[in-house]
């Protein structure tokens, strides 16, 4: 992933991809997860999104993982926590309660920054990634994670009709890249609203990722 590419739109304030509240689709099917509270979500690619909060709200304990720093940091403000701050090789690591956000590389991430993890909530992340780096990128979330149960919000659309990211990534592409680990269900499809609804009738779709036997 091109962290310069990232850097440079949060620095001039290009995120469409945040969204102004939780994730309508989170909220609806958080439950297919089956997670209780004290169980820790983790979120890849998570910026500052809200979702971070709704999720810590709900009792888990949260991990993400961010380039920005600046992003990273707005969250534990807009929480009103005071994060401990630490070093774990190049990566930065702010905690404070039951959320623990790293700043740095997704790469440079290992299973062991992150202890147990018992769901992944993926919902700005793999339709970031450049196709040709997707199979790098899931082989590695697996890797971290132990191979654990997922919800994934992504995008269907021609992709002729727009540049990504955010990347369409339509069912079988999704289907191509974990059928080897997990169960595949599409909880729900609709269509996407904000600019890439408008740019191209894209779809928004919610899958269920469950560790095969």
């Amino acid at each position: 992933m091109d962290q310069d590419f990232w850097q440079a739109r949060w620095r001039e304030n290009r995120i469409g991809f945040h969204e102004a509240a939780p994730n309508a689709l989170l909220v609806k099917h958080f439950s297919r997860l089956e997670l209780a509270a004290g169980q820790t979500v983790f979120v890849p690619l998570c910026g500052k999104a809200l979702d971070l909060d709704w999720l810590c709200g709900q009792g888990l304990r949260v991990t993400g993982i961010e380039f920005n720093q600046n992003a990273v940091e707005e969250v534990f403000a807009r929480q009103g926590l005071k994060p401990e701050v630490s070093h774990t090789g190049s990566l930065t690591r702010y905690q404070a309660g039951r959320l623990t956000l790293f700043a740095g590389d997704f790469f440079a991430l290992a299973a062991g920054h992150l202890g147990p993890v018992d769901a992944v909530y993926d919902r700005a992340a793999l339709v970031a990634v450049k196709p040709q780096d997707r199979a790098v990128y899931t082989a590695h979330l697996n890797q971290v994670t132990h191979t654990a149960k997922q919800m994934l919000i992504g995008f269907d659309y021609d992709q002729t009709l727009m540049e990504g990211p955010p990347f369409s990534v339509p069912g079988e592409t999704v289907r191509a890249l974990y059928r080897d680990t997990h169960a595949i269900t599409l909880i729900e499809e609709r269509a996407a609203d904000g600019r890439i609804g408008e740019r191209c009738n894209a779809l928004e779709q919610a899958w269920l990722l469950e560790p095969l036997p």
